[in-house]
């Protein structure tokens, strides 16, 4: 039988049982690869119930520094008989498929191109500890033992992780070191180490940090001025405002008081969610709530009224499988057109799409100045695999010299010193109004909104050609929106060709790799990332000097693709789909099939590995 031999470049998937600790401790299998300089992403794929469920927690580990996914299973720990026959087809012919030899492995399962390894995990843990959960738990710690000695991983960063994990707690770390050392002196004594696939320490991170993008967006509230936040819970956008008051209880505490300078309201529902935050932005605070699918759907209304009574607003969609409840914990990039048209009757809202932390903390902190400027809502679009998933990240800036951009905002002298002033009224021509703040002035009630038909003045009208004027004003602005949304991000092949590729968000990463898989068998693709919605006329100029473009998304409907073909009125045979929709991140062999199988004359073959390296696969 043929084994599969890589250093430093290869899949690891453990299939767990959900609510018995082992979240926990694949996290420190990972975070040991990271500290040994290896570029890591960890993807933790977990049921919605509370515990019983399986439970997956997927480990790419790519040498060349790809993140996303690659598709396809090196290495399977299995320790959930549940999902066991399941998860050894999911391995590679001549990768490893490790489980818990306690029991006999069910003849039924055995695969002859497979290396099959048993560790006698719950034997182990019964022989070493008589309390049941501590059996549970240990049993957890004592498969990252053995895999160091199976994958030469430093066994000291470990026990250093442990350390820095169980900090404060200290009386911890001892019984976690020795569950370690009894999983590694197992597989040392009992198995051939290391094993074809292994690991050597590099220096390919640099001052690259792991952190979830929920956290970061969290962080980006705090240094882009909030201090109001309003949400009602949902999967996966919760961990978004809790992170937001673990920061706001530390750095939006006045040092002289020790007063509270922030409000985290948990409201009813998410309609009373978005209510309360267009209410605090119209009385000048930075305010924001975070969501999901579902609550996309009820703040609809309220988005409608903020567009169109052109109030700041700040909304962080961190995106799921739908439709209704759908596959809560499993991610999509399902809400772009949902997000794209908020409301009803003619609204168009400012999208921003990241695609790392980083650009989420950027982008988060930017959107509150983006919407002061443009007086509108702005969606920040992330999704489950960056929110709740550990993602290796440049280190997050901040200039403190930078000044908040409150937009068109007047002062009392301001009113004085104008003899006419009308809230909806374009007095320089980028369609972009002049407001107040409520009680800015004693007399004059500048700061009067509507989100009826007005005319300039804020005073109601049925006028069919005022309220014609109102909206070409604020298509106009959108215009303007176009000059200060993030442009798009371009990489070009290595040489000339007729095929172009858009992706956007986290989908980024598994899209490079596959363009790199098509490059060696000469197929080139340029590559273009879009940040943001409205799109400016460099995304119209690519797809048009384009045969063909390939528009990679992670939803049934060609969300995305939609909305260009509907903006620039491209036709089908211009936009072709690439889709994943099975609630996972999509993969880098996925998406070269599907680019190579609308290619006319090319050939899919199957991509091997060849000895100590990855060549690509076929898609899983």
């Amino acid at each position: 039988m043929k084994t599969i031999k890589s250093v430093n470049d290869f899949v690891i998937k453990f299939a767990n049982v959900n609510g018995t600790g082992s979240a926990s401790a694949n996290n420190l299998f990972a975070k040991a690869l990271f500290r040994m300089g290896l570029p890591v992403s960890p993807k933790n794929i977990f049921p919605s119930n509370i515990q019983g469920l399986p439970t997956w927690y997927e480990v790419r580990v790519s040498e060349k520094g790809y993140l996303g996914r690659r598709g396809g299973v090196d290495i399977m720990l299995s320790v959930n008989p549940q999902s066991m026959p399941k998860d050894i087809q999911e391995v590679e012919s001549g990768g490893y498929f490790i489980y818990d030899n306690t029991k006999p492995l069910d003849l039924r399962l055995i695969r002859n191109d497979v290396n099959i390894i048993g560790l006698p995990l719950t034997r182990i843990c019964n022989n070493e500890y008589s309390d049941p959960r501590q059996r549970q738990l240990f049993k957890n710690v004592i498969y990252v033992g053995a895999l160091a000695a199976l994958l030469d991983i430093d066994f000291a960063v470990l026990t250093r992780l442990v350390g820095d994990q169980f900090k404060g707690k200290e009386k911890l770390v001892a019984p976690n070191i020795h569950a370690l050392e009894l999983g590694h002196q197992y597989a040392r004594e009992n198995i051939e180490c290391p094993l074809g696939i292994r690991v050597e320490k590099r220096d390919l991170v640099g001052d690259c940090i792991l952190i979830d993008g929920n956290s970061a967006i969290g962080l980006g509230a705090i240094y882009g001025g909030a201090t109001m936040a309003a949400w009602y819970p949902i999967t996966p956008s919760t961990s978004v405002v809790e992170a937001f008051e673990k920061y706001a209880k530390r750095m939006r505490i006045d040092p002289g008081t020790g007063r509270k300078n922030y409000a985290i309201v948990q409201a009813e529902d998410e309609l009373a969610a978005i209510g309360m935050v267009i209410g605090a932005s119209w009385n000048g605070a930075r305010s924001f709530t975070a969501t999901s699918g579902p609550g996309i759907s009820l703040m609809s209304e309220f988005l409608g009224l903020a567009y169109f009574a052109e109030i700041p607003t700040v909304l962080i969609d961190v995106q799921r499988a739908g439709p209704s409840t759908g596959m809560p914990t499993r991610t999509q990039q399902s809400d772009v057109l949902s997000a794209a048209y908020a409301s009803h009757g003619d609204t168009k809202q400012v999208l921003l799409f990241p695609s790392t932390p980083r650009e989420a903390f950027d982008m988060t902190a930017d959107s509150f100045d983006l919407a002061e400027r443009l007086q509108t809502p702005i969606i920040i679009l992330t999704d489950l695999d960056m929110g709740m998933n550990d993602n290796m990240s440049e280190p997050l800036h901040w200039d403190d010299d930078r000044t908040y951009d409150r937009g068109k905002v007047l002062s009392a002298e301001d009113l004085d010193n104008m003899e006419d002033f009308g809230r909806y009224k374009d007095v320089d021509g980028d369609a972009i109004c002049y407001r107040t703040y409520p009680g800015t002035h004693p007399t004059k009630g500048a700061f009067f909104t509507r989100g009826t038909s007005r005319d300039e003045y804020a005073v109601y009208t049925e006028s069919g050609e005022i309220y014609e004027a109102n909206m070409h004003r604020l298509m106009a602005k959108w215009e303007t929106a176009k000059t200060w949304v993030p442009g798009p991000v371009m990489n070009p092949a290595d040489r000339p060709t007729d095929y172009g590729v858009i992706f956007y968000g986290t989908s980024e990463s598994s899209s490079l790799e596959a363009l790199d898989y098509l490059a060696e068998e000469g197929v080139y693709i340029d590559a273009m990332r879009v940040r943001s919605f409205p799109f400016n006329q460099d995304v119209e100029a690519f797809i048009d000097q384009h045969e063909r473009t390939f528009v990679i998304e992670q939803n049934r409907d060609a969300q995305l693709r939609t909305l260009l073909m509907a903006e620039f009125e491209f036709g089908p045979d211009k936009l072709k789909s690439v889709l994943c929709f099975d609630g996972t991140p999509i993969s880098a062999r996925n998406i070269r099939k599907q680019i190579l199988q609308q290619i006319p004359g090319t050939n899919i073959t199957p991509l091997r590995r060849e000895t100590g390296k990855l060549e690509s696969g076929e898609a899983s």
